[in-house]
C-alpha cells in the first residue's frame, strides 16, 4: 500500500494545479481504504488511489460522473482536476468539488425509514439511466454487478473457516439460494459500494452519494447490501418495498452481503475491531432473516 500524506498531496497540487497551491490540505478522517481523501481548502477534495489496482477507477469516474450527475436526484462527486503521477507518487489521482454532509450513522439518522425511502429513490433513478455504453462489471470494480460465482470458492472457504462461530448451515443456504438465479434483463448502472461511508446525511436525511469507484453496469443486486449493513427490520422492509426488485434479485443481494461480511471477519478478525464488529452484526442480520 502506498504511503500518502498531506505533504505529498500539497506537493502534487503545487506542481500540477498551481492555481490551488495556496489552499490548505487536511486529511479526511476516516480517510478511506481504496483511496486516501484530503480536504483542499473549504470547497474541494483530493482522492488518491492507495494501490495500483484502484487506479482504473480514476479515469472511469472522470468520464462518467458528470454524465450521471445530470440524471440523478441527489449530488454526486464532480471532478475538477485529473492529476498525473509525480512527486514520487506513481498513479493518476483526482480533485473533486466538496459535498456537504457527514457519513451516515444509524444513531444520527432519526428516521431510518425515510432515509431508506430516499436511498431507494436514488438507486432507482441510477438503475434506470441508459447503461448501453457503460463499463461492464469486471476487475475494474471487483465484479460488482457481475456474477456471484466469481466469489463462490472464497465464500465457501470462509463459511468452513467460521463454522464453529456462525450458523454455517444457514449461511450456506443463503449462499446457494443466491447462486440459483442471475440477472436476465438488460444491464443497469450500479454504484457498486452502497455503504454508510459513501452516503452523506444532512439533518438526518440523505443529502449526497459519493465514491463511485466501483460503479459499472450489470445486476443491481450488489447495490442492495445496505439493507442488512445499515437498515433493520422496519426500515429494511421500507427499502425493499421502495426498491421494487424481485425475490431472486433480493436473494442475490443477500449473497453479496453474506460474502462481504464473511471475508471481512476472516481477513480482519485480529486487525480491525470496528470492521469486525460491523461484519458480525451484518451476519447476525442475515442469519436471522
Amino acid at each position: 500500500m502506498l504511503e500518502i500524506d498531506a505533504k505529498l498531496v500539497s506537493r502534487l497540487i503545487r506542481s500540477q494545479f498551481p492555481q490551488w497551491a495556496s489552499l490548505e490540505v487536511v486529511p479526511v478522517e476516516p480517510g478511506g481504504w481504496d483511496n486516501r481523501t484530503f480536504h483542499l481548502g473549504p470547497d474541494m477534495s483530493v482522492r488518491l488511489p492507495s494501490e495500483t489496482v484502484y487506479e482504473p477507477q480514476v479515469e472511469k469516474e472522470h468520464r462518467w460522473l458528470p454524465w450521471l450527475a445530470a440524471r440523478l436526484p441527489l449530488p454526486i462527486p464532480g471532478p475538477m482536476g485529473l492529476g498525473e503521477p509525480g512527486e514520487g507518487y506513481p498513479l493518476r489521482w483526482s480533485v473533486y468539488g466538496w459535498l456537504a454532509g457527514q457519513p451516515a450513522k444509524r444513531d444520527q439518522v432519526p428516521d431510518l425509514c425515510a432515509f431508506a425511502y430516499d436511498l431507494a429513490g436514488f438507486l432507482n433513478a441510477l438503475h434506470t439511466i441508459d447503461a448501453a455504453d457503460g463499463p461492464a462489471a469486471g476487475e475494474h470494480n471487483f465484479y460488482r454487478g457481475g456474477s456471484l460465482t466469481v466469489y463462490d470458492d472464497e465464500t465457501r472457504q470462509a463459511i468452513r473457516h467460521l463454522s464453529r462461530r456462525i450458523d454455517d448451515v444457514a449461511a450456506l443456504a443463503i449462499w446457494e439460494q443466491a447462486l440459483s438465479s442471475s440477472w436476465t434483463r438488460p444491464p443497469v448502472w450500479v454504484h457498486g459500494d452502497v455503504a454508510t461511508g459513501n452516503l452523506l446525511a444532512d439533518k438526518g436525511r440523505l443529502s449526497a452519494v459519493i465514491d463511485f469507484g466501483s460503479m459499472g453496469v450489470g445486476d443491481p443486486a450488489c447495490d442492495q447490501v445496505i439493507a442488512w449493513t445499515f437498515f433493520q427490520s422496519k426500515s429494511r422492509k421500507v427499502f425493499r418495498s421502495a426498491i421494487g426488485l424481485d425475490e431472486a434479485t433480493w436473494s442475490r443481494a443477500r449473497g453479496w452481503a453474506l460474502w462481504k461480511a464473511l471475508i471481512t471477519v476472516v481477513e480482519d478478525e485480529r486487525k480491525d475491531q470496528i470492521k469486525l464488529l460491523w461484519a458480525r452484526r451484518t451476519l447476525e442480520e442475515l442469519l436471522v432473516g
